[in-house]
């Protein structure tokens, strides 16, 4: 016990380090309005609203029709070190599937999936997950996530991954550790969450008026993410609020 607290301090410690960096603001959106001015979406199911507090954002409501899936995508790239940061509120009360947002994403380079993915964005017409994990790299982190056939609303889960379209598939893609039944992301508590992607680390701090925690992983054995866009993906049937979005790369 008195390690694993130890362990917590120094990446508590770490985070801090990182988070007080001298980062540079390069992408703000309150999502108040007009979402179209930042982003483009995958999905055609999907529905999306303003309020003046953030951005309702829903996928289809259709469980296993892929056509309902959504992402929602930043019409910017970014390169290098990057510190996310949003107000996320969950709204549907599903206890199946996942949220999902893909940091720096890029096609695979063959044929058909540039490094651009705007360049085949008529591909992801029909978000179907394998589109996204056989033919992009990017680090995905699945949030206020469960399983798929899922029935207990306790438990959720927290996953990286390091999609490696070379593989094929999801297997081999998963960074450790995964993390269980948080107790976080109950619907319509809202969330504070940063994000840092600092050289081959992944640190998602989440914090709510009760609770915070800190997740970590470090991509020891798969190439390096460098640069892509940032998207937001629900499965079926889940909806959120955002708010609030801002990106910040690491001053070099």
């Amino acid at each position: 016990m008195g390690l694993m607290r130890a362990q917590d301090d120094a990446l508590s410690l770490k985070f801090q380090l990182f988070l007080n960096a001298p980062w540079q603001e390069c992408f703000v959106d309150p999502l108040t309005s007009e979402w179209e001015k930042n982003w483009f979406l995958d999905g055609e199911q999907a529905s999306i609203s303003h309020t003046e507090n953030g951005m309702d954002y829903r996928a289809g409501l259709n469980a296993w029709d892929d056509a309902s899936h959504a992402v929602l995508w930043t019409k910017q790239s970014f390169e290098g070190d990057l510190r996310i940061e949003y107000e996320f509120t969950r709204l549907d009360t599903s206890v199946r599937f996942v949220n999902i947002i893909y940091i720096q994403a890029s096609g695979s380079g063959e044929d058909g999936f540039n490094h651009d993915i705007s360049e085949w964005n008529d591909y992801r017409r029909i978000p179907t997950m394998s589109h996204y994990f056989r033919n992009m790299n990017t680090y995905h982190i699945s949030y206020a996530a469960f399983g798929t056939r899922n029935s207990d609303p306790e438990e959720d889960y927290v996953r990286a991954r390091r999609y490696m379209p070379s593989m094929g598939g999801l297997r081999g893609t998963g960074l450790e550790p995964d993390y269980a039944r948080t107790g976080l992301f109950k619907t319509g508590v809202p969330h504070k969450i940063t994000i840092i992607k600092k050289g081959d680390e992944l640190f998602m701090h989440v914090t709510n008026n009760e609770q915070s925690r800190l997740f970590y992983w470090k991509n020891n054995n798969l190439p390096p993410v460098r640069e892509g866009r940032i998207g937001l993906r629900h499965m079926y049937t889940r909806g959120s609020r955002y708010a609030d979005f801002r990106i910040s790369r690491l001053v070099e």
